[in-house]
């Protein structure tokens, strides 16, 4: 790998631009220590993946990381933007050369092995397009919404005589990242066995995410453990499909039964 640096562009792979987040800062307000109550996985997808060829010619991609759960850290999203832009003037022998570099930068940085895998085409196993997986709990009434996180408004949400299976979704989670600010918008899916839910109290819980600022990851960490403390299903996934900010789309996906789900982009994402 060589860097070509047309003139006022940076053309240098910046490996040191990624910061990682403990996850342990997350899981230690949720009480979460020793074994995790939970396998899943970070699906992130990149939109605006560009680097050039041996000649200079630029080459385009899409890019599927995937980091496992259980890794030691999480890595900032804005500081993976300016690392992926780190590579658009650097030149590659080939895509193989791109997916390599990246995933042992990104398994450096998160102290796991990164499953990476480049498209560089729509024919080759770019995400596709699909809708959310069950019953959506949208158009349940909500009295008194609150905008502030309140997981006991899932305190007597279950109907105890009635134990079913079901999946049920919401589009309606906002979110706010605790870096910049900014909103985080996401359908969230949720798959349990137990006693029935009460959808609109469900509901209520994810609205008053409204104003919460907290990492992707964090979020859907905190969402099954207060489900699980107060739902007591037997089993339990929560899957929230981020929308992209900054070419970046984060799907975490966190369970108690099942295998992540593949990498379906949601037609809103």
């Amino acid at each position: 790998m060589s860097s070509l640096a047309p003139a006022g562009q940076p053309g240098e792979h910046s490996p040191n631009l990624l910061q990682s987040i403990p996850r342990a800062e997350g899981r230690n307000r949720l009480g979460i220590a020793g074994a995790l109550p939970f396998a899943g996985e970070d699906i992130w997808n990149a939109y605006e993946l560009s680097w050039l060829d041996m000649r200079g010619r630029p080459a385009v991609a899409t890019g599927e990381f995937r980091i496992p759960a259980d890794s030691r850290n999480i890595v900032e999203s804005k500081s993976l933007k300016l690392y992926l832009n780190s590579l658009n003037d650097c030149r590659y022998e080939s895509p193989e050369t791109v997916r390599r570099t990246i995933a042992a930068d990104l398994g450096a940085v998160c102290s796991a092995e990164a499953r990476v895998r480049l498209h560089t085409s729509a024919s080759d196993g770019t995400p596709a397009q699909g809708e959310p997986v069950g019953h959506c709990i949208d158009t349940e009434e909500l009295e008194q919404p609150t905008y502030d996180l309140d997981p006991k408004l899932l305190r007597a949400s279950v109907e105890s005589q009635s134990h079913i299976a079901e999946t049920l979704h919401s589009n309606l989670l906002k979110t706010n990242c605790p870096v910049t600010g900014q909103p985080d918008w996401a359908t969230v899916m949720i798959r349990y066995r137990g006693p029935r839910i009460r959808r609109s109290a469900l509901l209520a819980y994810l609205v008053s995410y409204r104003n919460h600022a907290e990492f992707h990851e964090q979020c859907v960490e905190r969402m099954f453990v207060d489900i699980e403390r107060y739902c007591q299903p037997t089993a339990l996934s929560v899957y929230a499909r981020y929308l992209r900010r900054g070419g970046l789309d984060i799907n975490p996906f966190r369970s108690n039964f099942e295998t992540p789900p593949p990498n379906i982009r949601l037609l809103r994402q």
